[in-house]
């Protein structure tokens, strides 16, 4: 086992920080030779196999060229919960949690209708389904690929969703009026003048449709799906955005042109505005 560790260590040190090291190392290690973490530290001088070692070099020269460890081992955990990801999906983030757990707890329909737009991994409908067992959840993505991921996922994790095709840029989606108790949406926000400052690790192997908007419309795809919103909320229901921190005031400003009510803009654990919530105020129609 300290022969794994220190080849991981040894050819990770240079491009990622300790603690990243720590983390890629327990998944490793959990894939591999199958240890949980506890029997790591308890099994320190524990030989790993040789098929178990040159697995380990694979993903290790894979890492080196910052290929994302989700990817390599194709899953990934959101909210407590297993997700199957490729580079067809967006890998989940931790801002994307807070999201989801604001949600979780500030639902009171017994039984939500809830509709994800731009679903990706199928993370965010998932998860809110498992935690409010008697909602009914939707995901839209305009991507085949990522729903082929987003019904694996469901199925994993035992939740009935309706996953649907839809473009919504192009008016291609399913009109039912005020049919979701709740809306939400982790759309593509990132300018394209800001990937430059982005990591190689998702520039190089994330999916683009699934990050970049234009920098002359920056909020293209809230507009539209605020749009959605007022058509397919029920009178009182909720929007829930993840945004671009640098457009929290612009979002929420947009919001309000449209009729949407009780606007709250909220901080992620790092102290940045990446949520909004929305009530519809159907009285302006």
């Amino acid at each position: 086992m300290q022969v794994a560790k220190k080849l991981i260590y040894d050819n990770l040190s240079p491009i990622y920080c300790k603690q990243e090291i720590e983390s890629i190392t327990r998944l490793i290690f959990e894939k591999v030779p199958g240890l949980t973490r506890l029997q790591v530290h308890l099994n320190q001088q524990e030989i790993i196999s040789s098929a178990n070692l040159a697995q380990i070099k694979e993903i290790v020269n894979r890492l080196i060229q910052f290929e994302p460890i989700q990817y390599i081992l194709g899953e990934t955990e959101f909210y407590g919960l297993p997700m199957k990801v490729n580079p067809g999906v967006l890998i989940p983030r931790p801002e994307t949690e807070e999201l989801v757990d604001w949600i979780i707890h500030d639902c009171h329909p017994a039984n939500p209708t809830i509709l994800d737009i731009g679903t990706g991994s199928g993370c965010i409908p998932i998860a809110l389904s498992k935690n409010l067992t008697r909602a009914v959840a939707e995901g839209w993505d305009i991507s085949p690929d990522a729903l082929m991921v987003a019904r694996e996922n469901a199925e994993i994790n035992q939740v009935k969703i309706d996953f649907v095709c839809a473009d919504i840029l192009n008016i291609g989606y399913p009109v039912q009026k005020q049919k979701y108790d709740i809306i939400v949406s982790n759309p593509p926000y990132v300018r394209v003048s800001e990937k430059s400052a982005m990591l190689r690790n998702v520039i190089d192997f994330e999916p683009h449709i699934a990050l970049f908007v234009p920098d002359k419309d920056p909020l293209v795809f809230y507009s539209t799906i605020a749009d959605i919103a007022t058509d397919q909320l029920k009178p009182g229901g909720k929007l829930y955005f993840e945004i671009n921190e640098q457009f929290g005031n612009e979002t929420a400003d947009l919001l309000s042109l449209k009729g949407f009510k009780n606007i709250i803009l909220r901080k992620d654990i790092n102290g940045k505005e990446r949520m909004l919530k929305a009530e519809w105020d159907n009285s302006v129609i």
